[in-house]
């Protein structure tokens, strides 16, 4: 219970409910403790002049991190590889990516969406260099409509 309600307490206006018909004992030592932690966690913050904020991050801190994981699962076929994948079989990775890059979404798994987004995009401009493609299609295929 303490770990559980000290996550939620992280969170600026982090809120945990308890349903019980009692407060059992495990409950009551939760609640004291967590108690006990806020009021030195306050009198710190007084003390020093802190006022408590949420965490920003800017989009890109977000994707910049999921990318790195997915060098890292790709390994040596995501990092160089790449250039020696046929131009069709290219637009196939493309379109199955896109498909998981939609269901990600659908699942809230907006990092997965991210990365693979990104993904998406570097094989449409090795696409784009591969093909002889007049300019606008080039723009038209790295904005996504092929």
């Amino acid at each position: 219970l303490i770990q559980t309600i000290g996550r939620a307490a992280r969170h600026i206006e982090g809120t945990v409910i308890m349903y019980a018909d009692k407060v059992t004992p495990a409950m009551q030592t939760a609640l004291d403790e967590t108690d006990r932690r806020r009021q030195i966690q306050t009198e710190y913050n007084q003390e020093h002049g802190i006022e408590p904020e949420s965490i920003k991050k800017t989009i890109s801190d977000i994707t910049d991190r999921v990318k790195r994981g997915a060098i890292k699962e790709e390994g040596a076929d995501y990092q160089g590889g790449l250039e020696g994948i046929p131009v069709l079989e290219l637009k196939d990775i493309i379109q199955e990516l896109g498909k998981q890059m939609l269901v990600a979404a659908e699942n809230l798994e907006f990092e997965t969406a991210a990365g693979l987004r990104d993904q998406i995009f570097e094989l449409r401009e090795l696409l784009a260099l591969k093909t002889n493609m007049k300019p606008w299609e080039k723009i038209n295929l790295l904005a996504g409509n092929e």
